[in-house]
């Protein structure tokens, strides 16, 4: 074996154990996988993954429609679609200011993301 194949080995061997080792919490109950498969489906959309990136980027990680629309390419009522499919899953919060509504990311629902499989 040539020492890049014993390396990738060796790196695999690693992921095995340590995904198939003790278990370090209990395992998804009936309802909580529910709940984040439905947090998983929001965020498995590539516009909806894009407007994540670009908000975690903005100051406050706040921004409006009227922002977003040209940084992600895609027409006005389809980034509100968007971001409403966020909003309702919990990901972003909504602020009416005036005329124009604010869409904040919200760390915590992004924290409860990282820890599906960690």
């Amino acid at each position: 074996m040539t020492e890049l194949t014993l390396q990738a080995a060796s790196l695999l061997e690693d992921a095995i154990g340590k995904c198939c080792g003790a278990p370090v919490r209990a395992p998804l109950d009936r309802a909580e996988a529910v709940e984040l498969a439905g947090l998983l489906k929001a965020v498995a959309d590539p516009a909806r993954l894009q407007l994540i990136s670009i908000l975690r980027t903005e100051v406050d990680c706040t921004a409006c429609v009227n922002d977003l629309v040209p940084l992600v390419g895609l027409s006005q009522p389809t980034v509100s679609h968007h971001l409403k499919v966020l909003t309702d899953a919990g990901i972003l919060a909504r602020e009416r200011r005036g005329t124009q509504a604010r869409f904040t990311l919200v760390p915590e629902r992004l924290a409860q993301i990282g820890q599906i499989f960690a």
